[in-house]
């Protein structure tokens, strides 16, 4: 749980923290609002479409071939520093390519997460598992938005501010504009999403004896037992008629 916890506290914090910049990025490479607000919606439809295909395919492969659920989490892990390096060295159009594959990537880590929580684990303590697995992408967009990237950003910004001979205190609000804005940023989520996958492979090397097996057997040995017992309970009644 651990090593699944390390792994989505550098994915899913990264790729929020990319999200929740989106508007200001766009703000720093001069694109128009309007083009800002199809980045926004892009992430918003294939976070979608990346929930539905985690689970889906996940499923297809784990079914037919035994592809251990984990390794489809590193894999869209390694998606995302795709992403990341669109955004650290933008070329044109590059933010609309960076927008599908950090909402895509986005979207299918959550489903996995929780879906591997549920097998490795089982149901027993699901909820706390799960409240765990919840609390790593805020825990994570916080350290990588607010402490590194809202620094860099700042930074630069008064770098910017320098080079036309102004301070701090001349300006309300700090702005930066350029591809350098978040460069810095971007390379360092890319490096720690990076980080994640391949502390993500280390739970596939872990698990993929387990994937080998029947990874369903416990959950149909419980509901067999659950059958059992109700049968005994729903039994008893007739037995104590039969005595009377």
């Amino acid at each position: 749980m651990g090593i699944l916890f390390l792994a989505t506290l550098c994915g899913l914090g990264s790729s929020l923290t990319a999200v929740d910049n989106l508007g200001q990025i766009g703000e720093s490479l001069g694109y128009p609002t309007k083009t800002i607000s199809t980045f926004v919606s892009l992430v918003s439809i294939w976070n979608y479409f990346g929930r539905v295909f985690a689970g889906f395919v996940s499923e297809a492969l784990l079914a037919r071939w035994k592809v251990p659920r984990p390794l489809m989490l590193t894999l869209v892990l390694l998606l995302a520093c795709v992403g990341h390096l669109l955004i650290a060295f933008p070329i044109p159009g590059s933010v609309y390519i960076a927008s599908v594959i950090i909402g895509f990537s986005f979207g299918a880590q959550l489903p996995l997460l929780f879906a591997i929580i549920s097998e490795l684990f089982g149901l027993k303590y699901y909820s706390t598992l799960f409240n765990c697995g919840q609390l790593a992408s805020p825990l994570g967009s916080y350290i990588l938005n607010v402490k590194v990237t809202g620094m860099l950003y700042d930074k630069q910004a008064i770098k910017e501010l320098a080079k036309k001979g102004l301070t701090r205190e001349d300006v309300k609000e700090l702005t930066c504009l350029g591809s350098r804005c978040y460069r810095l940023s971007f390379i360092i989520l890319a490096g720690v999403t990076f980080f994640g996958a391949l502390v993500s492979y280390i739970l596939v090397l872990r698990t993929r004896e387990f994937y080998k097996g029947d990874i369903y057997e416990k959950f149909r040995e419980q509901a067999e037992n659950a059958d059992k017992e109700k049968g005994l309970v729903l039994s008893k009644p007739a037995a104590q008629k039969e005595v009377e």
